[in-house]
């Protein structure tokens, strides 16, 4: 990969904006140091702020399980190829329970073998709307079912949001950790 494009900003360069939001992520349920798409991000203060609080939203208070809102974050990361994206919510997904079965489907472009009714009803709605911008009557219908409106566009929201890191994190060339091999192969 090549060299990061946003260098570190270290606190004392910061705007007073600036400063205002990283302290906001930092304080919040994140909790220390700027990873993933913040640094970057933090070029736009403005930005960054409204972003890690949709962000916020969408990974800690969503009305999808955690296991399967971290699925479709997973499926956003493979849909953008975001080797960083990809590599930092397999974990969390699997923390979260989800079967590592189904984690390395998703890293292949695959469906997964086995999904329960609510991962398959998950997996169908963010498949589609990931490859198409649509959502049959069915895929609405298999998530809506389950865990209604509310659920319906938390999961749009997941699948928004984790496309837009995915796409900050790719501009930004954010590397992974020294000595990680990147999860995802070409399709």
């Amino acid at each position: 990969m090549s060299e990061q494009r946003f260098k570190a900003l270290p606190p004392e360069t910061m705007t007073p904006e600036q400063r205002a939001v990283a302290e906001a992520i930092q304080s919040g349920p994140r909790g220390a140091g700027l990873r993933g798409p913040f640094n970057a991000l933090l070029r736009s203060p403005e930005l960054c702020d409204l972003v890690q609080r949709v962000g916020a939203y969408v990974r800690f208070k969503s009305a999808l399980p955690a296991a399967l809102n971290e699925m479709a974050i997973c499926m956003a990361g493979r849909k953008w190829t975001a080797q960083y994206e990809f590599y930092a919510h397999r974990r969390l997904a699997l923390e979260a329970g989800l079967d590592a079965a189904i984690v390395d489907a998703i890293a292949t472009g695959k469906r997964p073998a086995k999904l329960s009714d609510d991962e398959a009803a998950v997996y169908d709605f963010s498949h589609e709307l990931l490859g198409t911008g649509q959502v049959s009557d069915a895929g609405y219908a298999g998530v809506k079912d389950r865990f209604g409106e509310r659920g319906v566009m938390d999961l749009v929201g997941a699948i928004g949001y984790y496309s837009l890191v995915s796409m900050v994190l790719n501009v930004d060339r954010v590397p992974l950790p020294v000595g990680v091999e990147p999860p995802l192969k070409p399709l």
